[in-house]
């Protein structure tokens, strides 16, 4: 687990000695640096275009810099690091929205034979995400792409687990309505 620095070290209430911790928590730093990898699928994942998503996944990992000694806890570092991602991709897709001045799937590079099934199934995904409201692609996204656990997603959508649980069995049948309609229209 992340431990982010306090903004004191941690003391003994009845000595005042510094607590000896054998795990050193983690600096801003440290804590940008181990979250990138998960900032950059989840934005991707919440519908961040390609083009978009260094900048996206910059603004998220600043934020995190900045604001880490505000953690205090109350949950895991993921879901905190989580629902910054969740509001910058918003936002991203706010503004995608108003400049449309690109084709939602040129970003998609159409590579050789060998990776072309990949890509359009990467396209596939996207399409169906897209299609899908905040509620239940956020779920779907925790659950099915980034492998938390129910609790964990039902804590991020501040939503009861039936509801979590609900949201994410709507989602899987749009989803795959979607890819049968896909596969209908390009006959694969």
């Amino acid at each position: 687990m992340i431990k982010v620095l306090p903004s004191a070290p941690p003391t003994d209430e009845r000595t005042g000695a510094v607590d000896a911790d054998d795990t050193a928590p983690l600096s801003a730093n440290d804590l940008a640096a181990e979250m990138a990898p998960f900032v950059w699928r989840t934005l991707r994942y919440l519908g961040v275009h390609d083009h978009q998503l260094p900048d996206v996944a910059q603004d998220v990992l600043i934020i995190l810099f900045r604001k880490a000694h505000t953690f205090r806890g109350r949950s895991s570092v993921k879901t905190w690091v989580y629902r910054i991602c969740q509001r910058q991709a918003f936002a991203s897709r706010r503004r995608e929205r108003l400049e449309r001045s690109r084709s939602e799937l040129s970003d998609v590079d159409e590579g050789q034979d060998a990776g072309h099934d990949r890509i359009e199934a990467r396209v596939a995904l996207k399409s169906a995400l897209a299609q899908l409201d905040e509620d239940k692609r956020l779920v779907f996204v925790l659950y099915e792409i980034e492998g938390l656990s129910m609790r964990e997603i039902s804590e991020i959508a501040e939503c009861p687990l039936q509801t979590a649980y609900s949201r994410l069995h709507a989602a899987r049948e749009l989803v795959a309505l979607a890819f049968s309609e896909r596969r209908e229209e390009t006959g694969k």
